[in-house]
C-alpha cells in the first residue's frame, strides 16, 4: 500500500465521522458539537492508521495509548462542558454573517471540512510512526516524547479541572484565575496541548520521519495565533476586570514565574 493510500484511508474515516456531525447539527442548529469531536477524531484517525501501518510495534502501541489518553479525555471535557449549552458564539455570529436560511450547508465547508483537514495535516507524525518500518529499535528519543507528553499531559488537564472548580463556585464569578497552573500561565491547558504534539513529533523523528514534526508546528501555530490564544486574550481583555493586571505579571504561554 502506498503512503498515500494510507493517508488517504485515515483521512476518510475521519472525514465521514465529520459528515455524520454535520447531519446532526443541522436540525439542532448547533455547529459547537464539532468541537467535541476534535480529540477523538484524531483517535480515530490514529488507531485506523495503527491496524494499516508496519511501524515498530513498541512504537505503535504507545501512540495508540497516549493518543486514546489525550483525544478521549478531551474530548469527554469538552462533551461535559458543551452539551446542552447554547451554540458557541463564534458559529452564532457566522449564522448572522452568512444568514441562518443558508448556513446549514456553508457550515460543512468552513467548519466541518476544515476542521478534517486540519486535522489530517496534524495528524502527520501520527502517520509517520505507523506508515514507515523503524529501521532500529525503540531508544533514547521515545522516552523525551513520553516525558514531555507527560508534562503537556498534566498542564492541560489539570489547567481545565483546576478552572473547571474555579467557575463552579459562585463566590469566584467575574474574577480571575490565577492559581495553580495559572499562576505561571495565562493558558496552560493550550500550553499542555502543544507540548502533546510536540511529543507526538518526536516520535515520528524517531521513527526517522523529520518531516512529521510539521504537525506539531501546525498544532502550535493554530493554538498561539488563530483559534487559542489570540482569540481568547481578545475576549476577555476586554471583557474581565483584572484580567490586564494579570496579563502585566504573567507568561502568556510558557509556563513562568509570575512578575512582581
Amino acid at each position: 500500500m502506498t503512503f498515500l493510500t494510507y493517508y488517504l484511508i485515515g483521512f476518510l474515516a475521519v472525514l465521514g465521522m465529520l459528515i455524520a456531525l454535520w447531519v446532526i447539527s443541522i436540525p439542532i442548529r448547533n455547529v459547537s458539537i464539532v468541537d467535541i469531536a476534535w480529540g477523538p477524531g484524531f483517535v480515530l484517525i490514529n488507531t485506523v492508521w495503527y491496524f494499516l501501518g508496519e511501524g515498530e510495534p513498541g512504537r505503535k502501541l504507545l501512540l495508540l495509548v497516549l493518543v486514546a489518553i489525550w483525544g478521549l479525555r478531551l474530548g469527554t471535557y469538552l462533551a461535559w462542558r458543551n452539551i446542552g449549552k447554547p451554540e458557541d458564539f463564534r458559529y452564532q455570529q457566522f449564522r448572522k454573517d452568512y444568514g441562518a436560511e443558508r448556513y446549514w450547508w456553508i457550515s460543512f465547508f468552513q467548519v466541518f471540512l476544515l476542521q478534517g483537514v486540519l486535522l489530517g495535516t496534524i495528524a502527520m507524525p501520527l502517520a509517520a510512526v505507523h506508515y514507515f518500518p523503524a529501521e532500529t529499535g525503540m531508544g533514547w528519543l521515545d522516552g523525551v516524547a513520553v516525558a514531555v507528553w507527560a508534562i503537556g499531559f498534566m498542564f492541560e488537564a489539570g489547567g481545565d479541572w483546576q478552572l473547571s472548580r474555579f467557575k463552579a463556585n459562585p463566590a469566584n464569578k467575574g474574577k480571575v484565575m490565577d492559581k495553580g497552573f495559572w499562576r505561571y500561565t495565562r493558558h496552560p491547558n493550550y500550553f499542555g496541548d502543544a507540548a502533546v504534539w510536540w511529543a507526538f513529533g518526536v516520535l515520528g523523528i524517531a521513527a526517522g520521519q523529520y518531516w512529521s514534526a510539521l504537525g506539531a508546528l501546525v498544532m502550535t501555530g493554530l493554538i498561539i495565533k488563530v483559534s487559542g490564544v489570540a482569540l481568547l486574550e481578545k475576549t476577555l481583555k476586554s471583557a474581565k476586570p483584572g484580567y490586564a493586571e494579570y496579563v502585566r505579571r504573567t507568561s502568556a504561554f510558557f509556563p513562568w514565574w509570575p512578575r512582581k
